[in-house]
């Protein structure tokens, strides 16, 4: 048996780890398994590849990738331990983007070791146009991939406006860039060239920074989940262009699984799945709500504990801004308080609360917040009418009843959390300020709505004080 043959069975035992760290990951319960799992598969697929690679490099080959891998490790491991839960958007977004570069070099790559030397390769007749297409499907989907997530790591960031880039005939724009990619793959399928090569290139990198700058920040969710599954076709890409089964299928299972995230984000916010992947396609930009929603009323820590006191049950439906807050820990240790007091304490969670999907379970799981009592928002949507206090923490698109009332909200049709339907709705904020998507919220300034101005973990250590 040879290093290719043990290779191969090892690549099928990872192939399945995958498979169950996805399936753990599905569940509370099981996500700590589930990431055992596809640590242990990686760290397998690792070791065969190197066996491999030790078989028929020289001895130079060998420690320039050890010194690669313990680089890649370090920096992981740096990265991994100094993130905050509220940057884990954007490096995700970033750590896509490696994927993509990765994708784009190795069909380079493979570029120079057949088609570029013409006659002097083991392809020939079909095969060899079979990887003709490999290689610029490979640097097409890598390259969009690439830009993709550098733009969506910058709007992440704050480091450039989240609102959508509207482009006059931006439609046009991304169907004309496909329709030339379409046509410069059967040019290259039939005469390669360096020139097509260069020219493909190009256009999938203006191609997927055009994409995703089309997106508005309100969707922002759905495109981590999108850059996501390209990221897992790139790697499916690469795969085929070095022969290696691990690779084809983790990048499989990587895309197909952040396709059907993307799909389901997408009926989440009332979004087209084909419209977000395109970009945008058919998109409008919101313009500014200049309608007169009244005045607000305003409320104190001292008069929100009181309330929770005398309440028979609450529910919490947290955003963004309790992980920009770090207020997950003071919020579990409230729900203790007010469960000790027999009061009845749920949580509500949208499927795109936060920047990413699961953000905000991860951040309750992290405060040791029982499982058992976080609720996806069609598990407790029907029980806001009969519930006595609803605390909003930092969420601002999600509870917004204009997107089930007003069918010219730039969210209408959006499904929202029915907050607005408890008895008495607590929204905790820095200022009046619209949300990530720049629409006003009408909740705000409901009869049976208060404001609790400030930094919600401030807020939240007041109440426990009181209470």
């Amino acid at each position: 048996m040879d290093s290719q043959s043990i290779a191969t069975a090892a690549y099928i035992v990872a192939a399945l780890l995958f498979i169950l760290s996805l399936a753990g990951l599905s569940k509370h319960e099981t996500a700590s398994q589930g990431v055992l799992y596809g640590i242990t598969g990686m760290v397998i697929a690792l070791l065969a590849t190197f066996g491999v690679v030790a078989d028929v490099a020289d001895s130079t080959s060998i420690v320039l990738l050890l010194i690669a891998v313990a680089i890649g490790a370090a920096i992981g491991l740096w990265r991994a331990r100094v993130v905050e839960m509220t940057g884990m958007p954007e490096l995700i977004a970033l750590l896509h983007s490696f994927v993509g570069l990765a994708a784009v070099l190795v069909g380079w790559n493979g570029y120079y070791e057949v088609e570029g030397h013409a006659g002097q390769t083991e392809f020939t007749g079909s095969l060899l146009n079979i990887h003709h297409a490999e290689v610029f499907i490979g640097i097409f989907i890598g390259a969009v991939t690439f830009t993709g997530s550098i733009v969506a790591f910058l709007k992440l960031s704050a480091r450039i406006k989240s609102s959508p880039l509207m482009l006059p005939g931006k439609n046009l724009i991304n169907l004309g860039a496909l329709a030339a990619f379409g046509v410069l793959t059967v040019f290259f399928v039939i005469t390669p060239s360096l020139g097509l090569l260069i020219a493909v290139t190009v256009v999938a990198l203006a191609l997927g920074w055009h994409l995703v700058a089309s997106i508005g920040g309100g969707d922002m969710p759905v495109v981590v989940s999108m850059l996501n599954s390209y990221s897992g076709w790139a790697a499916a890409a690469s795969g085929f262009l070095l022969d290696n089964d691990a690779l084809i299928v983790t990048g499989a299972l990587v895309g197909s699984s952040g396709a059907y995230l993307s799909y389901i984000m997408c009926q989440a916010m009332n979004r087209s799945f084909i419209s977000v992947i395109a970009g945008g396609f058919g998109a409008v930009a919101s313009t500014a709500d200049d309608t007169d929603y009244g005045d607000h009323r305003e409320t104190t820590a001292a008069d929100t504990a009181e309330l929770l006191k005398n309440a028979t049950s609450v529910i919490i439906t947290p955003g963004y801004g309790m992980a920009v807050a770090q207020a997950q820990y003071p919020v579990a240790e409230l729900v203790r308080k007010l469960r000790a007091l027999d009061v009845e304490v749920r949580f509500g969670i949208h499927p795109v609360a936060g920047r990413l999907p699961g953000h905000m379970n991860v951040l309750l799981a992290e405060a040791k917040v029982p499982y058992d009592i976080v609720l996806e928002m069609d598990e407790v949507n029907d029980d806001f009418a009969e519930t006595s206090v609803v605390l909003v923490i930092g969420a601002n698109d999600t509870v917004n009843p204009a997107a089930a009332e007003d069918p010219t909200s730039p969210i209408a049709g959006m499904p929202v959390l029915h907050v607005w339907e408890a008895h008495d709705v607590i929204v905790f904020k820095r200022s009046m300020a619209p949300g990530y998507a720049g629409v006003q919220n009408p909740l705000f300034f409901r009869d049976n709505t208060q404001m609790l101005f400030g930094d919600a973990k401030d807020k939240v250590e007041e109440i426990i004080r009181s209470l």
